[in-house]
């Protein structure tokens, strides 16, 4: 193996993935925390202050562009209306992230039920990730009127933590349904695939490439249809084919050009696309290996192989979108418009799809807002902490790192004009 010559003392291993399901809590946090695992890392040397990830982009049209109009983190003054933690009654735990949790939550006056996510600024600062989480806030606002895409309502701040009030939805992580169905059938996971394709062609067309599309990161609503969450990997401002350098994604959704640490653009959503796409059909990622070393070996070399239980237009499709040179990748030339015409989705009406005139395969079932059957028991038993919704006074003393923090995070916070607001 080549990777395993390059690095013969590595002796890495990734949780087990069972086609049966894992539902092993340790496996669920490994899988959720990725790049972040202190071993694949090391693996990578992604600690290496000369490896560490700095978003040039290397094209001359691109880094040209970027030096012009990169987005700056002070983003400018605040909207005069203003919100804060104490307008939000904090009712269960339903998620964590490196950085803090999220939380369902309504609204004391307005009635409005929500998942707010809370950030703690000093784990932001400490891992040097100030400039994603601005995108992030900055993608959710450029998105908010996509069908597959989580709205953002709010983002405010306190001296500590920051705050995104965002779309609540409580179909549940697509992750969680493959692990209990072990895979779907082909049409439902057609219609699940177009939904992603329609919401990624959309971030492309707003010059964002996506970079970390995969199950945990897809959602479903109350009646089946995706939504796509969690924008912190997003890379803005990559106009037509021009590329980026950041190393960052899930391991085994990295595409080879990543891997190699080269330039890459737009299609390395579309390989993470075919990913998941055979993940949904056949029950584990394409290269997948319990050994780190061999499966990054099976990305970069190894050839692709799929059973004979999918259609010929499915298996066009995945080899199409699992082509390790970028350039012959479906997508590379016309970007979404390749995907939209492919024979695998000649029976969607985009127009349908797009409005939601499609009826969903699977319905979640949820009794209402307040059915938290299909979030993790092990969030929702995790009682909510007193600090989430407490805003300290303006006379408390905050020690230097966190008036450092407040100035990083200057213009973060957004309030929609009256008319929009809780629409």
């Amino acid at each position: 193996m080549q990777v395993k010559r390059l690095y013969p003392e590595a002796n890495l291993r990734l949780p087990g993935k069972k086609i049966f399901g894992n539902l092993d809590p340790e496996f669920i946090q490994q899988r959720r925390e990725g790049l972040d695992d202190p071993e694949v890392k090391s693996f990578l040397s992604l600690d290496n202050p000369r490896n560490a990830p700095d978003d040039t982009d290397l094209s001359p049209e691109t880094s040209d562009t970027m030096s012009k109009d990169s987005n700056p983190i002070n983003l400018g003054p605040s909207e005069k209306k203003s919100v804060k933690p104490s307008d939000f009654e904090f009712l269960k735990v339903i998620g964590k992230g490196s950085f803090g949790k999220v939380l369902l939550a309504r609204h004391k006056n307005e009635g409005g039920v929500y998942a707010v996510k809370v950030l703690q600024k000093q784990a932001i600062m400490k891992r040097n990730e100030v400039k994603h989480i601005m995108a992030e806030r900055n993608v959710l606002l450029k998105n908010i009127k996509h069908p597959f895409l989580v709205g953002l309502h709010y983002s405010f701040q306190t001296p500590d933590k920051l705050y995104f009030v965002l779309d609540y939805v409580n179909g549940g992580e697509l992750f969680f349904h493959l692990q209990r169905e072990r895979y779907f059938s082909e049409k439902r996971a057609r219609f699940y695939a177009a939904e992603m394709a329609s919401a990624i062609g959309y971030l492309h067309s707003l010059n964002i490439i996506y970079r970390d599309l995969k199950p945990e990161n897809i959602l479903l609503d109350s009646t089946g249809h995706i939504v796509l969450t969690d924008f912190g990997l997003c890379k803005e401002g990559i106009e037509g084919m021009g590329t980026t350098t950041t190393f960052c994604g899930t391991p085994e959704y990295l595409a080879p050009e990543v891997l190699r640490k080269q330039p890459y653009d737009k299609t390395v959503d579309w390989w993470c696309l075919g990913a998941v796409l055979y993940e949904m059909m056949y029950g584990l990622p394409p290269f997948y290996s319990r050994d780190t070393a061999e499966m990054y070996d099976n990305i970069l070399y190894k050839p692709l192989r799929l059973r004979t239980n999918v259609s010929a237009a499915a298996r066009s499709l995945l080899e199409g979108l699992l082509q390790k040179e970028k350039e012959q990748r479906l997508g590379s030339k016309r970007d979404f418009q390749e995907i939209k015409t492919h024979s695998f989705f000649a029976d969607i009406n985009w127009t349908d799809l797009d409005a939601k005139k499609i009826d969903p395969p699977y319905n979640p079932n949820v009794s209402g807002q307040l059915d938290l059957k299909h979030f993790d028991p092990e969030f929702v038993r995790e009682p909510v902490p007193a600090s989430v919704g407490k805003s300290p006074g303006l006379n408390k003393l905050v020690s230097a790192s966190v008036m450092e923090a407040d100035g990083m995070f200057q213009g973060f916070s957004y309030v929609p004009p009256a008319e929009d607001a809780f629409s």
